[in-house]
């Protein structure tokens, strides 16, 4: 963690100290290659039998995030530990015993993303030191559901600072509070981002299920290079209240897992007894996500195929094409479908993501605690300015474009949204869908990691996340295979308030392809490649 004023750090030490405490003596129980990997139902089964407790359960994360997180390969996924998780997690073992379970998340540890609220006593940074008092005693609807549903708060999750939103030139899961978080397949490979934190905690077993957040494909991808299964949900099902924001036209919290199962289990709980429905729509409504998870659910579907360009990420094609044969064996019908053109709908998202985000942050900043200093996006460019360590790898040109925005009011903005949510979703998903009488899209979620590189930057493989995002629909990726261990994962795109049918698929298709690896944390995969040795050994 960057060098700060232990004033400011006051409340991170604090959860840093419970870490500390943990994982001391008791670190070598908790070996890197001995991740937790029972599933949600799993955990359920043993704290109901008394096998194990919630105390238990918050000790040994914690003491695998001491073994891996801040030591070994130094993943840097959790920014802090919540100094009440033990708390909470014995007060819901005493309530397991005399009043029986809430329900499947009960005394269960979740990870929040670092720009979701909580009343922990913890501040939401979302990765800036400018955010590092930002102490807000509230919990965001969702957390409160979490709550509500019995979830223990174990912590927060680092993240790409400001969720990718600072510079084009940004390095995904790089935050000045809480460093580099590292895929921890391949060390040296990117997390994606911006829920880069959120991703590689439950794919490395520091965590069961967390929390992310997602403006266009900041769930999807670090679910998808990190080998597990991440939602993004129909904008509107969640509350996006008390979250750092972006856009309020595309912002959406969004959980992750490794099976659908859990994942449909977390997403029920963060639902709630109420979906958000904002802005209200007759599509709305609360559901039993798990009910359809049935291993005939592809059965008699028809699926919309897109794929990459034939000269792009080619070592992808046999991995899809394997997934493919996948739902076709489940009784899937599959039409080879082609992405519409982009370039209107890239143009006015990026002028509504700008114009957005001014408006956003600078209410956020206006109404956040007193000890903040820096209250508009002005003030906030004027301290990354004056604090090296927010600038020494990249710069803020996106902040500064955004804040020379116009108003909401702007018609060329107004104009700019109607085109991208029409562009998008009448234009794009449902006229997919209509024309050849689909009942969801799959996809690439996006190629292998690429490596991190601070001086040259990073060259990413692209995505079919940017419809689904900017439509507000909802777009599930689930694991489909892995090049030299590398994680790839398959999309599964719908029409709005699908995630029921998408979900239902990507479990009959998870059973099958069986797809998902458990991390390794390899250095490098050159460093396992008999190619890059000599031929010739040296004398």
């Amino acid at each position: 963690m960057p060098a700060i004023k232990d004033r400011s750090r006051a409340s991170l030490t604090c959860g840093l100290a419970v870490l500390a405490a943990l994982s001391g003596s008791a670190q070598a129980a908790t070996p890197v290659d001995a991740p937790d990997t029972r599933s949600l139902s799993e955990l359920r089964s043993d704290l109901d039998s008394r096998k194990t407790t919630s105390a238990e359960l918050v000790e040994a994360f914690t003491r695998r995030i001491g073994a891996i997180d801040r030591s070994g390969p130094q993943l840097r996924a959790i920014i802090a530990i919540n100094p009440d998780a033990l708390k909470q997690a014995r007060a819901l073992d005493k309530e397991l015993q005399t009043q029986g379970a809430r329900g499947p998340l009960h005394g269960i540890p979740v990870l929040l993303k670092d720009n979701i609220e909580s009343a922990d006593p913890l501040p939401t940074t979302a990765g800036s030191l400018a955010l590092i008092d930002n102490v807000t005693k509230r919990d965001a609807p969702i957390v409160a559901n979490l709550r509500a549903a019995g979830a223990i708060i174990l912590g927060k999750a680092n993240l790409s600072e400001w969720a990718n939103f600072r510079s084009r030139s940004s390095i995904s899961g790089w935050s000045a509070v809480g460093g580099l978080t590292k895929n921890p397949h391949v060390l040296d490979r990117s997390p994606c981002g911006s829920s880069a934190g959120s991703a590689v905690a439950v794919a490395a077993g520091l965590v069961p299920v967390s929390v992310g957040t997602e403006t266009d494909g900041s769930v999807v991808c670090p679910a998808a290079m990190n080998g597990i299964v991440g939602l993004k949900p129909t904008l509107g099902l969640l509350s996006g209240k008390f979250i750092v924001p972006i856009s309020h036209s595309q912002d959406t919290a969004g959980p992750l897992a490794t099976s659908v199962k859990d994942l449909a289990l977390l997403l029920a709980a963060l639902v709630g007894d109420e979906p958000a429905c904002d802005p209200p729509s007759a599509g709305c409504s609360k559901s039993d996500y798990t009910k359809g998870l049935v291993p005939t659910a592809l059965n008699g579907k028809r699926i919309g195929v897109l794929r990459f360009e034939a000269d792009k990420n080619a070592y992808l094609t046999p991995v899809y094409e394997r997934a493919l044969n996948h739902l076709k064996a489940a009784g899937a019908t599959l039409v080879d479908i082609e992405l519409p053109k982009l370039e209107r709908m890239s143009e006015a998202e990026d002028l509504v993501l700008h114009t957005e985000f001014k408006a956003d942050i600078n209410a956020y900043l206006a109404s956040s605690p007193a000890k903040i200093k820096v209250r508009n996006l002005q003030q906030l460019i004027d301290f990354n300015q004056r604090t090296p360590a927010e600038l020494a790898l990249f710069g803020q040109e996106t902040f500064v474009r955004a804040n020379g925005m116009p108003a909401l009011s702007d018609s060329k903005y107004m104009t700019a949204r109607a085109d991208s949510k029409r562009l998008a979703g009448i234009e794009g998903i449902q006229r997919l869908l209509a024309e050849d009488k689909l009942d969801l899209i799959v996809a690439p979620s996006t190629g292998v990691a690429p490596r991190v590189d601070s001086i040259n930057g990073i060259r990413w493989p692209g995505s079919f996340s940017s419809m689904p995002a900017v439509a507000g629909y909802p777009h599930l990726t689930v694991p489909m295979g892995n090049v030299k261990g590398l994680p790839l994962g398959m999309s599964f795109i719908g029409a709005p308030w699908s995630e029921d049918l998408l979900l239902a698929a990507g479990y009959a298709f998870e059973q099958r392809a069986k797809a998902r690896v458990v991390p390794k944390f390899l250095p490098s995969v050159e460093a396992q490649e008999p190619a890059f040795a000599p031929a010739v050994p040296s004398p």
